[in-house]
């Protein structure tokens, strides 16, 4: 089954309720009671006796606890039996109300993916720090730079925590994999990241002419409201406050949810007017859709058409039945990036080698986040543009404002 497949059943019997309890059988041949739990017999006693009961509640309990699993023996569990009982609870637990899918799961893939080929069949108890050291080293000859390798190396000890409390390893196994430090910055073989700066104001006017209208709307949004782009991408009429002269948008969705926090992105005069021409729909329909775009693009195909209808083809018969990636009803985080990243290779065309070209030119949305931080932070201080951005910590909004030198170098020229 398909991963789509297996969300859409699961939605379903998320809607239905929860899925029913195995009650308490019993056995002619033997005079016992049972539960069939996971394909397994497990007999609980003689029946009518409270003992019984007790034990039949009892693995029900344990079997519901671990994701309707049952438990096995630590010492003969294998590192792929791991991952896949892990995964099945990934998929539970790393879910939105919405959509169903968490791009912590992808990342959870990727980071699991050197363990399955370095230590599927080694048993769980045995996966210790030289073993983590080991997939350490195979992710640095991925190319993965250091701060993701220790976010990944993070994510496979976060595994073995969910297995302890489970009852699937020993704690010490856990204790064991916490004493493999992280790779610190001048290792000699991990790559260390460039900075995130903020994007040059040419640049992003270059890709105005090669970018839809929805993407370009998008682009100065998170330019004028300091938005993330998965926060503009998701954007619903529904979720506006329009009562206000400042409007208020509730994304239903955001990276600081799971910890109970509430994001609002305020939205003023000037990018209520981007906005507004996307508000006319229906007000649970999402403001900025690829397909729209699609069908701008074919409408503007078709107004420049030289050829009449009469001849050549009719419109829409050279369109595929069912293509291949069709059209989604919103933006993703990756399709808005890779709208930009085409944009700015046909705005600036390839010089020298294609990726020092790229390197150059190229620039991703989160940048735009840098731009709205840096300007707030210059216009109305630290505090204003820690609200704006949805930061618990000043400190965190220091990363994202470029820090403005020139009152120092002016007090300097006083002073010194």
């Amino acid at each position: 089954m398909s991963n789509a497949a297996r969300s859409q059943s699961e939605d379903r019997r998320h809607a239905k309720g929860p899925r029913r309890v195995p009650s308490l059988r019993f056995h002619k041949g033997s005079g016992q009671a049972y539960v069939v739990l996971s394909g397994k017999t497990i007999y609980c006693g003689k029946p009518g006796v409270a003992a019984t009961e007790q034990r039949y509640h009892q693995v029900v309990a344990e079997w519901l606890a671990a994701g309707r699993q049952l438990p096995v023996e630590s010492d003969i569990l294998l590192v792929k039996e791991l991952l896949a009982r892990f995964w099945t609870h990934a998929e539970r637990h790393y879910r939105t109300l919405t959509d169903g899918r968490n791009k912590e799961l992808d990342q959870f893939r990727l980071a699991l993916r050197p363990v399955k080929e370095l230590y599927a069949d080694t048993p769980a108890a045995e996966f210790g720090p030289l073993a983590l050291k080991a997939v350490r080293q195979k992710m640095l000859e991925k190319g993965w730079c250091r701060p993701y390798i220790n976010k990944q190396v993070n994510r496979i000890r976060l595994m073995f925590k969910w297995a302890v409390s489970d009852e699937l390893v020993a704690g010490s196994v856990l204790y064991a994999l916490q004493a493999v430090p992280g790779l610190r910055r001048g290792h000699g073989d991990a790559l260390e990241p460039d900075a995130v700066k903020p994007v040059p104001k040419d640049r992003i006017d270059a890709i105005e002419p090669f970018v839809s209208r929805q993407v370009w709307a998008m682009v100065q949004l998170q330019l004028l409201t300091g938005a993330r782009p998965g926060e503009i991408t998701q954007m619903r009429p529904c979720d506006i406050d329009r009562q206000d002269g400042v409007w208020v948008y509730r994304p239903p969705r955001h990276k600081t949810a799971h910890h109970g926090f509430e994001r609002k992105v305020f939205i003023g005069p000037r990018a209520q007017q981007v906005l507004a021409p996307f508000l006319f729909r229906d007000r649970h329909t999402y403001c900025f859709s690829p397909a729209e775009a699609e069908n701008d693009r074919r409408r503007r195909l078709h107004e420049k058409r030289m050829t009449p209808l009469s001849c050549g083809n009719v419109p829409g018969s050279n369109r595929k039945d069912d293509p291949e990636r069709p059209a989604g009803a919103r933006y993703t985080t990756d399709s808005y990036r890779r709208a930009i990243a085409r944009a700015c290779d046909q705005a600036f065309p390839l010089r020298g080698t294609m990726v020092e070209s790229h390197k150059a030119h190229r620039w991703h949305p989160h940048q735009l986040r840098h731009n709205a931080a840096t300007d707030l932070r210059k216009e109305f201080g630290l505090e204003a543009a820690r609200i704006i951005l949805g930061h618990r910590s000043a400190a965190i909004t220091e990363v994202y404002a470029e820090k403005d030198e020139r009152q120092a170098m002016e007090a300097m020229m006083r002073v010194g």
